[in-house]
């Protein structure tokens, strides 16, 4: 009996990294929605590898964050945490940018694609970077109306976050 050659599938490998206060505020401020991640997570790695996959967020210790945190890690993503900082004149702080960007540049280093969440201007150099020094592509995630023109020119590729990706 001949025994027929196996064909190797060569899967796109991503990194997906989410800026959850980004996302959370835009969508609740263009849609009064909150964004679907179990939907995106479908669409996003649909007949990819995923290599890394973590989401960004402040650390409230309120019981809805816990259950919020907890379907994403169900999801399938790292959850990294910042306290929430409340400064003495009523400010806050708690944000993720340069976490973030270091550990795009890190894993853009094992992926083929990095899947970025966020309308952030300030990933426009991030994203121009990775695409230009690590020869990685990246997709950028965000809602149309409130990313910043600089991050979806910086992107290999835009997707816009509309009804098909809400709750």
């Amino acid at each position: 009996m001949a025994s027929s050659p196996t064909k190797e599938i060569f899967m796109d490998k991503v990194s997906i990294l989410v800026d959850v206060q980004n996302i959370y505020y835009t969508t609740k401020q263009a849609y009064g929605r909150n964004f679907n991640y179990k939907k995106f997570w479908a669409k996003a790695t649909n007949n990819r590898e995923v290599v890394k996959a973590v989401a960004y967020a402040i650390d409230r210790g309120d019981e809805k964050q816990i259950q919020f945190q907890n379907i994403l890690k169900a999801i399938g993503f790292e959850i990294k945490l910042k306290p929430y900082i409340q400064r003495s004149d009523g400010s806050a702080k708690g944000d993720w940018d340069v976490g973030l960007a270091l550990d795009a540049i890190e894993y853009a280093e094992l992926s083929d694609t990095v899947i970025l969440v966020s309308g952030d201007g300030d990933f426009d150099l991030l994203a121009q970077r990775i695409r230009d020094k690590k020869n990685a592509s990246v997709e950028v995630y965000g809602v149309k109306q409130l990313t910043a023109d600089s991050l979806m020119q910086a992107a290999s590729v835009f997707f816009p976050i509309e009804a098909d990706l809400l709750l």
